[in-house]
């Protein structure tokens, strides 16, 4: 049986998304369809929709969707009809890095989330006329009403969280916070400094405070940003606008430095301020993409003294086990994604891409009828 949907679709690279009907085919037996409810709009769609991340065209894109399973293939086991549910990135199960725990460094991570398409070359859209629509955009493509995933990367969420509200913990929200609870794993009274206040930041900022940190320090040229970081655990927040060295202010400031930093804006200078701001032996994870090849220059002698620099895709984390546990967090009111969170109709998303390319806005959700 097939369906339509309203989608938002990417017909030519670097213009507006436009909101079109959709034909979703019939579900083969490892396919649940979802009805969405709510998508967050993610840097890295913005990425792709500028043509830095190489997905063919027309596609749809979106990546941090929840909602409502409507109908699941004849293969699907544990999750039912009307299951409310937030949706990852795909990862293949079964490579060494996914039997390991460890799904975002999972040896088919591109074709499965950048294609465009099933893994047999398949498309799970289609335009009125009959051609295809790349869709499985990380699996789902939730840009759109409704869309095609499967149990790799559906994920049931708990009672008592709003599902339309949920999407943005299965990206942006889990890279942030996955990256200080999964890889950084701070010990009690640590200092950390996050550079870069959107989404990715504000996560890291709220699981910092869960960890326990003593010092935890938000920077950011958006002074509009820095009311939300303390209020969601920021002990102290700077502007690199301020002072002519914002790793050497970090330091002063600290007494040394901070023991971790976690950068979310992936350009030179800023992993060079974050590393600047370490002491030694120090960590810092950078986070934040950038379409194509993205080369940095870092000193040597600076990693000799101990300290670290870690990239991390995706928090690191399991969609299946960490997405719950942030949901759960959420539910009991220690990882507050309402806080960060303004809505749009998805009829208006052009004024929440307006918004979020703008910086008004830490976190933009498309909500559905």
């Amino acid at each position: 049986m097939t369906r339509t949907a309203r989608a938002a679709v990417l017909r030519e690279h670097n213009t507006p998304l436009r909101i079109e009907s959709i034909v979703v085919p019939e579900l083969r037996p490892d396919e649940i369809l979802v009805r969405i409810r709510g998508v967050g709009i993610c840097h890295t769609d913005l990425t792709a929709a500028a043509g830095g991340v190489p997905i063919p065209l027309p596609a749809v894109l979106g990546h941090e969707g929840s909602g409502v399973v409507a109908e699941v293939g004849s293969g699907i086991v544990g999750l039912r009809v009307g299951d409310p549910v937030v949706l990852g990135f795909d990862s293949c199960r079964t490579c060494r890095n996914c039997r390991r725990g460890r799904p975002a460094y999972c040896s088919r991570f591109a074709p499965l989330n950048y294609s465009g398409m099933r893994p047999d070359g398949t498309s799970v859209f289609h335009d009125g006329s009959g051609k295809p629509v790349h869709g499985n955009w990380f699996g789902q493509s939730s840009f759109s009403s409704l869309v095609v995933a499967t149990d790799r990367n559906v994920v049931r969420l708990p009672q008592g969280v709003p599902v339309e509200l949920a999407g943005p913990l299965a990206c942006g929200l889990a890279t942030g916070a996955g990256t200080v609870l999964r890889v950084l794993r701070p010990e009690s009274d640590s200092a950390i400094a996050v550079f870069g206040l959107g989404a990715v930041g504000m996560a890291a900022v709220m699981a910092a405070k869960i960890a326990g940190c003593g010092t935890i320090i938000g920077i950011d040229p958006n002074l509009r940003r820095h009311t939300s970081a303390l209020e969601l655990g920021a002990t102290t927040v700077m502007s690199p606008d301020d002072v002519d060295d914002i790793g050497r202010h970090v330091r002063r400031a600290t007494g040394g430095g901070v023991d971790f930093a976690v950068e979310s804006v992936g350009s030179e200078a800023v992993i060079r301020q974050a590393m600047s701001s370490l002491a030694s032996p120090g960590v810092c994870a950078t986070l934040g993409l950038r379409g194509g090849r993205n080369p940095i220059t870092i000193d040597q002698t600076h990693l000799l003294n101990g300290r670290t620099l870690t990239g991390v895709i995706e928090g690191d984390a399991d969609p299946h086990v960490f997405l719950p546990e942030l949901a759960a967090l959420w539910r009991d009111g220690r990882f507050p994604v309402e806080k960060i969170t303004s809505t749009f109709p998805f009829d208006k998303l052009d004024d929440a891409f307006a918004a979020v390319t703008a910086g008004e806005v830490v976190k933009a959700v498309l909500t559905f009828d």
